[in-house]
């Protein structure tokens, strides 16, 4: 990885991204020294330009940042660092710099659920509910699939709010394995969902509709 720190008078900015949560934490400028630092002990350190000095994040306060990964960016001059924290980032006790608070959307587990069952899909493990699903064909797992949504139903009909939440997540979960199973993902759902959400969605469908009958 090339970075060119000569650009900056030998600092260059590095943003600091929690590695799970995917929230920006904090902004500091990192120079050659700092930056092996990091790598040498996966502990992000920076270059201090009010004390002109290293400092660890965390030395202190004991709230590290401990080095998942880095990026460099197109024009080689600025750092993407992921991180994973060991409490709050900002010196004033909050979690980011900008005062926010570091809380994972769980929505972003999806994709990380995705990626585990397509692991599954090509390594299919023995044991595991998901390779089995998977050995016993499409045919199979879209019947689970219609068992799970009947079962979704009638919790949301005549059961309990927690029933009908873990239901509708085996109706998800299983949703995503015959999905993985079409050579498909999850997030292909989110796409078309975000293009339903456009307010002249129904308009260019019909249209596109219209056209293809034309032809």
């Amino acid at each position: 990885m090339k970075i060119d720190f000569e650009k900056g008078d030998g600092l260059v900015p590095a943003i600091i991204q929690d590695a799970k949560t995917k929230n920006v934490l904090m902004l500091g400028y990192m120079n050659q020294e700092a930056y092996q630092k990091t790598i040498d002990t996966k502990k992000v350190t920076f270059w201090s330009r009010s004390r002109n000095c290293l400092w660890t994040k965390g030395e202190t306060s004991g709230n590290f940042l401990h080095l998942v990964d880095i990026m460099v960016d197109c024009d080689n001059d600025t750092l993407l660092v992921k991180a994973t924290p060991d409490g709050p980032t900002c010196h004033t006790g909050t979690d980011t710099c900008w005062g926010e608070e570091n809380t994972e959307n769980p929505l972003l587990f999806l994709t990380e659920l995705q990626d585990f069952i397509n692991l599954r899909h090509e390594q299919m493990p023995e044991g595991s509910y998901t390779t089995k699903l998977f050995k016993d064909g499409i045919n199979k797992i879209a019947q689970k699939v219609g068992e799970e949504a009947l079962e979704t139903v009638i919790e949301a009909t005549n059961g309990t709010d927690e029933h009908l939440v873990y239901e509708a997540s085996d109706l998800l979960y299983h949703l995503t394995v015959l999905l993985t199973s079409k050579g498909l993902r999850i997030e292909q759902v989110a796409d078309e969902l975000h293009k339903r959400h456009d307010p002249n969605w129904d308009k260019q469908r019909r249209e596109a509709k219209a056209a293809g009958r034309m032809k």
